[in-house]
């Protein structure tokens, strides 16, 4: 049980980040917020690691553990997050978050494929159950939110999210084989803090093309606590909650759990910015809720 709990945090967390990313794209543009976010939260993890005394863990971390945080990182953060940040722009939050969310489909295949897990009925059907609910969220917003999306390019956004999805799966997948060979728990603070410096490294080395005239270094200071807040409990507090929900349950359920952000993303909107919810948000938030309860009580 507590392994899910972890991964529903993760989701919490993702949940409370999108939020403060929403605000910096308002004025940032994805490469150039992606870099800022991975810098310094990069940068604050590595100081953690050393303030708190384990050092040792990230020294000792085997080579094979130390390839696998990086590559994740390069995937997931590095690729991977700049495309999300994409999507988000050119398709907009409501599609968007949805589509990158499906992820938890490809995990199961990679589970299966490469790793040779057994994946259960039921896990299956709280998988479909939660990507089906996700999906009738995304239809719930008023009809002006959809009319101008259709100014954008939305078919290219929705293939950003999409590929978002397979990206992040690819790197969760990496994540859970790395954390599950660590020696201790510490390994598992170590090889999140690894990737998210790796992938900071990559962006930054990389920004004079990726960011033409460097403008992740001209963000006003109210972008930049939102993304380095953002970041912190995104890469922080809700990467490490997943890899210690690897610890302590399968990857096939944890990651379904991991990607109930829009449920939480939902409420949030309801809660902190009154929007109204629909009766396909209604169903969608149930379903997600159902899903969410197959997989923790069927075993």
């Amino acid at each position: 049980m507590l392994g899910e709990l972890a991964a529903l945090g993760a989701a919490l967390s993702w949940t409370v980040s999108a939020l403060f990313y929403r605000k910096a794209l308002q004025q940032a543009k994805p490469v150039s917020a992606n870099i800022v976010r991975l810098a310094c939260t990069g940068g604050l993890l590595l100081l953690l690691v050393v303030a708190f005394g384990k050092l040792d863990s990230l020294t000792s971390l085997p080579s094979s553990l130390a390839v696998l945080s990086v590559v994740s990182g390069l995937v997931g953060l590095g690729v991977g997050d700049t495309l999300y940040m994409m999507s988000l722009k050119t398709a907009g939050v409501a599609r968007a978050v949805p589509v990158t969310c499906t992820y938890p489909l490809f995990s199961l295949l990679w589970t299966a494929v490469l790793e040779g897990e057994e994946i259960t009925a039921s896990v299956v059907i709280g998988a479909v159950a939660i990507v089906f609910g996700i999906l009738l969220l995304s239809r719930s917003e008023h009809a002006s939110t959809t009319d101008r999306s259709q100014q954008r390019p939305l078919y290219v956004g929705i293939a950003f999210a999409l590929a978002t999805a397979i990206l992040w799966s690819i790197s969760i997948a990496m994540i859970n084989m790395a954390v599950t060979q660590a020696p201790e728990l510490d390994h598992a603070l170590a090889i999140n803090t690894l990737r998210t410096a790796s992938a900071a490294a990559a962006l930054l080395a990389t920004a004079p093309l990726l960011d033409r005239g460097l403008n992740f270094a001209r963000l006003n200071k109210k972008t930049m606590i939102s993304l380095v807040i953002g970041g912190l409990v995104a890469l922080g507090l809700g990467w490490f909650f997943l890899a210690y929900s690897f610890i302590e349950t399968t990857e096939s359920r944890a990651v379904p759990i991991s990607s109930t952000t829009p449920l939480f993303s939902t409420l949030a909107g309801i809660l902190l910015f009154h929007e109204k919810m629909t009766t396909k948000g209604v169903l969608g938030s149930a379903i997600i809720v159902l899903g969410i309860f197959i997989i923790f009580l069927v075993r």
